[in-house]
């Protein structure tokens, strides 16, 4: 049966190198009153402009252990971000759950919250806060925004049509209970033994970015003239003017937009995306951040964060070889890249770290089984229409070509080594094999051909789809110049669009007007299999293969959904089921036994088409940039260096 773990770890999820990580302890080894501060902030107490640092901290801050050394104060993190969509941004300055990720992703630790209990059938979930935590602005932080948050945000339909799957089960939403101003409870009508797992994780809009002090003026319960002032200020009404603010779930984007709003983390908005000249983004240490080091100075060291907001990764790969970021990893960390940044690191000033795999993989085709064109519906949701393309797909050259040789072909599944491989479902129809390719479209009924030798539909119309992708991901753009060669070979008429990111996201994975598309993510090893297992059946937003059945799933009303709930079939229903076991069970050794029936429907059912398994990647971090792990899991679940402590950073002026 399951443990309950107090302060501690919870259960054992992947341990991925960095064993020597930023190390950290939740003691109170240096009190508030011990603790040292940034020196602009002591100008300003001394000016009277800013409390003592005293009274600023909690009484028992989070105190972390630096991952090298105790470091020093000052110094701009530049960084950027591309293509428009702001995701990442989460990763350097918003991850901040009640409970987080450990370092090198080895379990979970207190964070937000102080401490928290876990009843023994898994239903009641108690969290402490931490006394005297305070927001950005000086405001208290207290288990009233948690109220706020539950019960006037997620509990509104005007605000949350669908709350996120992880606060509820089935359509019953889980229960908020107030202790105290600093103890609360969720409270789940069956047993949930994942929700500390989703807790941590990246994603939605949780209690700790919803402060009640600011968003309730935007609130009809707490402001009777909401609706008149939304108006005033250009809004239909006073919901549209809480998502303006970003005071709900979606879109998300708009959570990292509003400088105005009051935060927790680190590093707070100076000028927040969108503001301004548009070209950069700044954020400015947050005088009442509630971590200190081992020695008790207030963290952060570092004083900005410098978005480059940028729509060309070419652009971002030169200011890389130009000395001009100090850490980063995304959009730019290709096999293809890698040899000039290699040889580039003496005058760029920089060093390479290593990240590793966690995906299931990192080049997943997905057709939309629920096309709103029933003629392209029958032919995608067609097993042998995607058993013909992907044995059409050449993935050793994709690998050659693309990712520089490094790479394995592969479906996506689960990687080998760990408790959920499943060698049917990762090797399955990987076989660069035009002859077998032929005759399962041929068994797809797509017999017939046109004048230009491509096969016809049903009725009588060219075998043809659209890849949707996002121009950002440039290896997907590269990938698809051969898949629609390989493609042709077989008969099939493949198109390309390109877009935006935040257009992508509105196509692909809001409104789901797309024929098809390419992705990575998800879980690929460790309990990130059970905790987003998107790709072995429709779980949420991100299969976006099967939008109408997750919707199914996660909404049957489909109250506040763009798509229309449809029952899935009984093979797909069965994972479903099986999920919702897996849910309501604490007992790990059962979760996995469970979470290894779905791996077997989803290799029968074969919902999406995987290109290759990645070698370890890579990322750049300036020399002068301190207190970096060497290797870190690369993963969204895991939003590096998010879990590492970024607010231990550190440049380092002696090293020019």
């Amino acid at each position: 049966m399951k443990k309950i773990i107090l302060l501690t770890c919870v259960s054992a999820l992947l341990v991925l190198a960095c064993k020597g990580g930023s190390g950290e302890t939740t003691s109170n080894a240096q009190g508030a009153g011990a603790a040292r501060e940034a020196p602009e902030f002591v100008q300003l107490v001394a000016e009277g402009k800013l409390p003592p640092l005293a009274e600023r901290l909690p009484k028992n801050p989070r105190v972390i252990t630096p991952y090298e050394k105790v470091g020093v104060y000052g110094g701009d993190w530049r960084v950027a971000q591309v293509g428009g969509h702001l995701a990442h941004v989460h990763r350097y300055q918003y991850y901040e759950k009640l409970v987080n990720w450990t370092p090198g992703w080895g379990g979970i630790v207190p964070n937000v919250a102080e401490s928290y209990e876990v009843s023994p059938d898994s239903r009641e979930y108690t969290f402490h806060l931490r006394e005297g935590m305070k927001w950005s602005d000086g405001h208290p932080f207290s288990a009233d925004d948690v109220e706020y948050w539950f019960v006037d945000v997620v509990s509104n339909p005007q605000l949350t049509p669908s709350p996120n799957v992880k606060y509820r089960q089935g359509n019953e939403l889980m229960k908020f209970e107030k202790i105290d101003q600093y103890t609360f409870k969720f409270i789940f009508p069956n047993p949930n033994g994942l929700f500390l797992q989703q807790l941590a994780q990246t994603g939605t809009l949780d209690c700790q970015y919803v402060p009640k002090h600011y968003y309730s003026q935007f609130h009809i319960k707490y402001n009777p003239e909401a609706d008149n002032q939304a108006k005033a200020a250009g809004y239909p009404d006073w919901v549209a003017w809480t998502q303006a603010k970003g005071g709900v779930p979606e879109p998300d984007d708009v959570i990292y937009q509003n400088g105005e709003r009051p935060v927790i983390n680190a590093w707070m908005w100076e000028i927040a995306p969108g503001v301004g000249s548009a070209s950069q983004a700044i954020a400015v240490r947050n005088p009442y951040y509630w971590k200190v080091d081992t020695e008790g100075n207030q963290l952060p060291y570092i004083n900005r964060i410098v978005y480059d907001l940028l729509q060309d990764v070419e652009v971002l790969i030169l200011k890389i070889l130009n000395g001009e970021i100090d850490w980063m990893d995304q959009y730019f960390a290709l096999p293809n890249n890698k040899a000039i940044i290699y040889e580039n690191q003496e005058k760029g000033g920089y060093h390479l770290f290593e990240t590793t795999p966690t995906e299931p993989n990192v080049a997943i085709i997905q057709f939309n089984l629920n096309h709103p064109d029933p003629t392209q519906r029958a032919l995608f949701s067609n097993k042998d229409f995607r058993i013909g393309v992907s044995h059409a797909i050449n993935r050793q050259e994709i690998i050659d070509i693309i990712y520089s040789g490094q790479g394995t072909p592969a479906q996506a599944a689960p990687r080998p080594g760990t408790e959920f491989y499943n060698e049917k479902l990762a090797t399955q129809y990987i076989e660069y094999d035009v002859a077998a390719a032929n005759a399962a479209l041929d068994r797809a009924g797509l017999t017939g051909r046109d004048s230009a030798g491509f096969r016809l539909r049903p009725d009588g119309k060219r075998v043809a789809f659209t890849f949707e992708l996002d121009v950002g991901r440039t290896e997907f753009v590269e990938m698809v110049q051969l898949l629609q060669n390989y493609l042709r070979a077989v008969g099939v008429d493949a198109q390309v669009r390109t877009m935006d990111r935040s257009l992508w996201e509105i196509r692909v994975r809001r409104n789901w007007e797309f024929d098809a598309t390419i992705h990575r993510f998800g879980g690929g090893v460790g309990q990130a299999v059970l905790i987003d297992p998107r790709y072995y059946f429709p779980l949420n937003g991100n299969s976006v293969y099967a939008p109408a059945w997750q919707v199914w799933y996660n909404n049957p009303t489909g109250v506040g959904s763009t798509m229309k709930p449809e029952e899935p079939p009984s093979e797909v229903k069965r994972s479903m089921d099986i999920y919702n076991e897996i849910k309501r069970t604490g007992d790990t050794e059962e979760q996995i036994k469970l979470m290894q029936q779905i791996l077997e429907i989803a290799a029968d059912q074969f919902y999406t088409i995987g290109i290759l398994w990645d070698a370890n990647g890579y990322g750049i971090v300036k020399n002068n940039f301190k207190n970096v792990p060497p290797v870190m899991p690369f993963s969204w679940e895991y939003p590096h260096p998010g879990p590492e402590n970024p607010c231990q950073f550190y440049i380092d002026p002696a090293i020019k």
